[in-house]
């Protein structure tokens, strides 16, 4: 069997013909494994569960796939090029909305996982309607109208699932098909109240803004604006207008290696991270104060550093995890084949091979030092030389996904260090407690924060305000200097509490520093630290779990622990994360009573310690 992983990091992702083998190489194991199984139109990728049955996490893995095959077969010559794919997608879908067919796909019921799927198909209707929807047979047609047709006959969530029943309908009135257009329109408006400013959305959760804004709210409004065949669409412009003022503010979750901030849910997604750069090109969006130039670098570098990780299975399929095969950080939504939705970046197939797009350079962006973004409620930091992102954030909430306090509520956020999911909360090693405040009332059983009071994002500073029991009041300044960050604690206490400060986690491949401030340990891909103000704390290297980093398997956390009694407490604190570095540059802090100041090398900070 060819080594897809081997092909894949050797691709130098510059061509359209590189970007087409690429979607081969990845696509080709899931279509072998279909035929091998003799089940058009599903696909066995694993026995994982997930919280849709087993028959729609099959379905699944077969619908994913047409959100890079139909891009590709929108070109006919690729069709004529990749016979037996394309014969497969279509026989696959005919299967799957025949009635009388063993893989029929089913009836649905409200919020049914497979109108997720729907937007994968309509998109490849839409894409290769010539090619396929044409020469179906009328039976064939009214088959495939009548399965998807049942999203509009159920409630779905009012989140970015809405843009899945837009492009269902939008595939109905190009084909001539019936639809509500009234129904198309109330989705539309419903977004609407989504919007926040800068391009940014929240998606029907407000506390909760990750990559579901550029690979959803943005994604799919983008390929509406591309496949609507209306000529006077009302947000038409809205969406374009929101993406080009997106771009600038976005371009700051990536660095220059290609590694972007892994922060929220569905990360198993992975190289859909830079899927808004894609449908950007796609939608030839002239951006603000950002250049095509710059997105085709970040679509392409992000695909090349996702192609040189370990994420395959050994059949050559996609596995769930991050930076490898991971269990441990998924979602109850994630089944074998939901990595595919990653797929969505090959929209650019369906560019012209005589666009501009294939012939622009690639052009590295300039990443700001330091930035705030309120809408993702972040203050983002980059080392000087581009490689390394930290984002500092407070504010955020998931209250209904798995590890959503590790995912969405610890203190930063690393491209190098990654961040941890715990396997359990009883012992410290099991809750892989980096960059976050762990409270116990003993030795054991530790909280973390789940839910602000309040929080603000400024210039120079994060705050936040948590209770982890009801007569429990922590308040938090986090102080950005790269390498550094201070973390300024006020604790209100009725009772005796244990505290773990943990540090940056560091993949287990080096050894521990001595020195006489703090607590370090370099690694192969920087040095990470902790220490005490104003008098020196002990601190540990913690071991945590395997499998609870998302970039590496096995860590080590600097933690330093601390004892406080019943009234107010205060802890000063603070960690090293010095990324692809060998050094523990030095750092002084002053505290007065209401003031902090803060130094190393030529660098000055004063905040004021109330909120």
């Amino acid at each position: 069997m060819r080594n897809f992983q081997e092909a894949l990091s050797k691709n130098p992702l510059r061509t359209k013909t590189d970007l087409e083998e690429a979607l081969v190489d990845l696509v080709t194991p899931v279509y072998e494994c279909m035929a091998r199984q003799g089940t058009p139109g599903r696909v066995h990728l694993g026995n994982s569960g997930a919280v849709y049955t087993q028959e729609k996490s099959d379905v699944e893995g077969f619908l994913r796939t047409l959100w890079g095959l139909g891009p590709l077969f929108s070109q006919e010559e690729a069709c004529l090029r990749y016979p037996k794919l394309f014969q497969q997608a279509n026989a696959g879908i005919v299967a799957g909305t025949t009635p009388t067919s063993q893989e029929y796909w089913g009836k649905l019921h409200d919020y049914d996982q497979l109108f997720v799927e729907m937007g994968a198909l309509a998109s490849y209707l839409i894409f290769t309607k010539p090619v396929f929807w044409d020469l179906l047979t009328p039976r064939e047609q009214t088959n495939l109208f009548n399965w998807l047709n049942q999203i509009n006959q159920h409630t779905i969530p009012k989140t970015n699932w809405l843009f899945f029943r837009i492009l269902v309908n939008t595939f109905f009135e190009m084909a001539a098909l019936p639809f509500v257009e009234t129904t198309l329109l109330a989705d539309q408006e419903e977004i609407e109240r989504y919007y926040l400013a800068d391009g940014w959305y929240f998606d029907g959760y407000e506390n909760q803004i990750d990559y579901y804004i550029p690979f959803g709210m943005q994604y799919y409004g983008l390929l509406y604006s591309v496949l609507t065949c209306r000529s006077q669409c009302p947000y038409q412009f809205s969406y374009c207008q929101r993406a080009a003022t997106f771009a600038q503010s976005f371009k700051q979750w990536f660095t220059k290696t290609g590694a972007a901030l892994p922060f929220g849910r569905s990360l198993t997604y992975r190289f859909a991270q830079s899927s808004f750069f894609a449908v950007g090109a796609f939608a030839d969006i002239e951006y603000e104060g950002f250049t095509k130039n710059e997105g085709k670098y970040l679509l392409l570098q992000n695909m090349r550093y996702w192609f040189r990780q370990p994420i395959f299975t050994q059949e050559g399929f996609l596995s769930i995890g991050y930076a490898y095969p991971n269990l441990n950080m998924a979602e109850g939504y994630n089944a074998p084949g939901s990595p595919y939705w990653a797929f969505k970046n090959f929209c650019v197939l369906a560019i012209p091979a005589d666009a501009e797009f294939w012939t622009l350079e690639e052009q590295v962006p300039t990443f700001a030092t330091t930035v705030r973004n309120p809408h993702s409620r972040m203050l983002l930091v980059h080392n000087q030389e581009g490689t390394e992102l930290q984002a500092f954030t407070a504010g955020q909430h998931s209250h209904e996904h798995a590890h959503g306090n590790a995912k969405y509520e610890k203190f930063v956020y690393s491209t190098t260090f990654g961040f941890s999911v715990p396997k359990a909360t009883v012992l410290l090693k099991q809750g892989a407690y980096d960059n976050t405040l762990a409270i116990s009332e003993g030795q054991t059983d530790f909280k973390t924060a789940f839910g602000y009071e309040a929080f603000a994002i400024e210039d120079d500073y994060v705050y936040s305000r948590w209770r982890p029991y009801e007569q429990i009041v922590i308040e938090t300044f986090v102080i950005p200097m790269y390498p550094w960050h201070l973390r300024y604690h006020r604790i209100q206490t009725d009772r005796r509490l244990q505290l773990v400060n943990g540090s940056f986690a560091a993949p287990a491949d080096g050894a521990a520093l001595s020195s006489k401030e703090g607590t370090f340990y370099q690694s192969s891909v920087g040095c990470v630290g902790i220490k005490s103000f104003p008098t020196h704390q002990e601190g540990t290297l913690l071991m945590p779990e395997p499998n609870t980093n998302l970039l590496y398997s096995r860590t080590v956390i600097p933690q330093i622990s601390k004892t406080v009694l019943a009234g107010q407490q205060e802890w000063l604190v603070a960690c090293l994360g010095n990324a692809f570095s060998d050094q523990i540059p030095s750092f002084d802090v002053t505290i007065t009573a209401d003031k902090v100041a803060m130094s190393q090398g030529d660098q000055r900070k004063t905040i004021q310690l109330s909120y």
